[in-house]
């Protein structure tokens, strides 16, 4: 496991007295974020943080794979860059493993007990939080109820993936520019291989077998990859290899999408009448159907600014940070960071403004990361091993092929199983 080791809105900030110490002016964060919406929104609210304490806030905004490649050759070499960085739970642990973010350690009042088990131990290492959650979300069906009455079809909780086919064929309606389906199909570990691997892990598949030998060149990826190129063929808008999820949620608040499985966390920003939520589907094994994932905040050791950035971090992810985005004139209940902490879905206003809020959470507490006899690594959509950015990123520019119809489907997993197999031998697995 060598490879990548070696390379004024009524708000309460409610700052740690450190913060306000540092505050001569002269304090600046440099915060890397992905573009996503919860993050972009945070710039907004921040300016009372700013206000308040006169740190100033660099963003740095990114999509979302630039973002991955940036920070962590940014990180892994100690370049010092950023103050704070956007990473997730198939980093942080191992990050944190290497020394390569700081522990996190928060006061009292920031209630680390209120965060959900399946965050705090999916950001953490033998017990210590090396990143702070600052949305959570699994995965789940959101379709438009209106399309699949008047197509007379249903769509269940776990639905089998033929049911949710047939679905799609009956709301398809490209003359009128409504597509069945949008999936993900950008490639990416963190893109289409996202989606992808749910889809393989609902089919019985797994990425590597108990030796790490990469399991490409199975009968269930063959059928997932398979299954998957035919139903966004058929049913998804031309040009899907191109989508990932800030793509497909412009398409689906255009109504363009009749159904999209995805990151439960797009429910927030779902701009159509009429959506319905459902549990993920699969093809006979419904563990790993759904993922489970959280945009976090960490310090890359060595930060000069150590103690301003642990500061920020602990007021961006607080239960007074999810008050200030639902006091906040712009936002409200139905734009708070949803998917971290237990309290967020006991406040009566959230559940009135948000109707996804309980297949959210039941998303997420279903989610099954850890290691099982048909995977023996940790993590739904991803590996939890330091090699599996490089060998997900291989495998999703395949798939993408694949998708395209640059390439067969045997053809591409092929390939994937040659350049994954190089990857696993080359970091001394076999």
């Amino acid at each position: 496991m060598k490879s990548l080791l070696n390379t004024a809105l009524g708000l309460t900030i409610g700052v740690t007295g450190a913060s306000i110490a540092m505050a001569d002016g002269h304090t600046e964060l440099t915060i890397a974020i992905v573009n996503n919406g919860h993050m972009i929104n945070m710039q907004s609210v921040a300016e009372a943080y700013t206000e308040e304490t006169g740190v100033a806030l660099n963003w740095v905004s990114l999509e979302e794979g630039v973002l991955r490649e940036q920070v962590t050759s940014d990180t892994a070499t100690g370049g010092g860059q950023y103050d704070i960085i956007n990473i997730g739970m198939q980093e942080a642990p191992i990050w944190g493993a290497a020394g390569w973010i700081e522990p996190l350690e928060f006061g009292a009042e920031y209630d680390v007990d209120d965060m959900l088990p399946a965050m705090r131990n999916g950001l953490s290492h033998e017990g210590t939080l090396y990143a702070a959650p600052f949305y959570g979300e699994s995965s789940m069906v959101m379709y438009r109820k209106d399309l699949t009455d008047a197509a007379g079809v249903e769509i269940a909780d776990n639905d089998s993936w033929d049911n949710i086919q047939a679905a799609a064929a009956a709301i398809h309606d490209p003359d009128n520019g409504v597509y069945g389906v949008c999936l993900r199909g950008k490639p990416g570990w963190g893109d289409n291989m996202a989606f992808v691997t749910t889809v393989v892990n609902s089919f019985g598949g797994a990425w590597f077998d108990a030796d790490y030998r990469p399991t490409l060149d199975s009968d269930e990826w063959n059928a997932a990859i398979n299954f998957y190129v035919d139903l966004l063929g058929t049913y998804g808008p031309p040009g899907s290899e191109g989508n990932s999820f800030n793509e497909i949620l412009a398409l689906y608040n255009e109504g363009r999408c009749g159904m999209w499985i995805d990151a439960t966390i797009a429910a927030s920003f779902l701009e159509v009448d009429g959506v319905a939520y459902a549990q993920s589907p699969n093809a006979g094994n419904p563990v790993g159907a759904n993922w489970l994932w959280a945009w976090a905040m960490a310090v890359p050791a060595g930060s000069p600014n150590y103690e301003a950035a642990m500061d920020f971090i602990e007021w961006a992810t607080s239960k007074e940070y999810i008050q200030a985005v639902a006091n906040h004139p712009d936002f409200g209940w139905g734009s708070v960071p949803t998917g971290t902490r237990a309290s967020t879905y006991a406040y009566e206003e959230f559940q009135a403004a948000a109707p996804f809020a309980a297949a959210e959470m039941a998303a997420i507490e279903s989610a099954a990361p850890e290691a099982t006899d048909l995977k023996p690594y940790v993590g739904v959509q991803f590996a939890a091993i330091p090699e599996f950015p490089e060998v997900g990123t291989a495998v999703a520019q395949e798939i993408a092929a694949a998708l395209s119809g640059a390439k067969s489907v045997d053809e591409a997993l092929e390939a994937a199983q040659a350049a994954a197999d190089a990857i696993m031998s080359e970091a001394g697995y076999y």
